[in-house]
């Protein structure tokens, strides 16, 4: 395997046979010591959280592939938690959908004139350029076309994608009692320059409430979905 990308929370290798190997790590994102799947820092370790990151991308992946829509999901190891997939062609240097359902976190830190922590927001899409340096800045549907990041056309098929699979994520979730708050999903193209949903689908890139509206950690959700 020849190691080609080095992230915060996995790694990617080369196999050499037209797929890609995602090796999935313990840590975990968020500010200040708190869990934050948008954070782009890392706060420590979680022992086991790779392999319950993985258990549950699994999961939805499988939900998400029987639902008809396209991702690069090709097949699971639980136990070395690494995931085979297809390989995919990023837009631009990143992008990064996120899907709202109620207002939190720094949905309410820049809108805070406009609306209160916890309202409800109706599958709200917003898309962000994957960019530490600059604080992962939020970017329009023109703007993404006069860059050639995303063509419109693509722009409106990536719309319409994240809320459907946001929508089989949250069907899920609610199965168990959970609710689906917000989450963070990317999305690349296959050979043919069909859009997929790519990277991971676990507690990692969600936030998650029980239904005493208390925020569910990474390695609990994948023992209340998965068990």
């Amino acid at each position: 395997m020849n190691l080609i990308y080095k992230g915060k929370t996995k790694d990617v290798y080369d196999l050499g046979d037209g797929n890609y190997l995602l090796k999935f790590k313990d840590d975990a994102c968020g500010e200040n010591g708190v869990f934050d799947p948008g954070a782009n820092q890392i706060i420590g370790s979680i022992e086991g959280k790779g392999k319950a990151g993985l258990k549950l991308t699994d999961f939805f992946f499988k939900r998400i592939n029987a639902a008809g829509y396209p991702t690069h999901f090709v097949s699971c190891d639980t136990e070395k938690a690494e995931m085979t997939v297809k390989p995919a062609t990023i837009f631009g240097r990143g992008v990064e959908v996120i899907c709202r359902y109620k207002a939190v976190g720094s949905f309410v830190r820049r809108y805070g004139q406009y609306v209160s922590g916890g309202e409800p927001l109706d599958s709200l899409v917003e898309i962000t350029l994957k960019d530490d340096e600059r604080g992962d800045p939020l970017i329009t549907r023109d703007a993404l076309a006069m860059l050639n990041i995303l063509t419109g056309d693509e722009h409106d098929t990536l719309v319409d994608l994240v809320k459907k699979i946001s929508g089989v994520i949250k069907s899920a979730l609610a199965e168990k009692d959970l609710e689906l708050i917000d989450l963070k999903l990317e999305f690349g193209r296959d050979k043919d320059g069909k859009i997929m949903l790519v990277d991971e689908v676990s507690g990692d890139i969600m936030r998650v409430f029980d239904k005493n509206g208390n925020s569910v950690p990474p390695i609990e959700l994948e023992r209340i979905v998965t068990e």
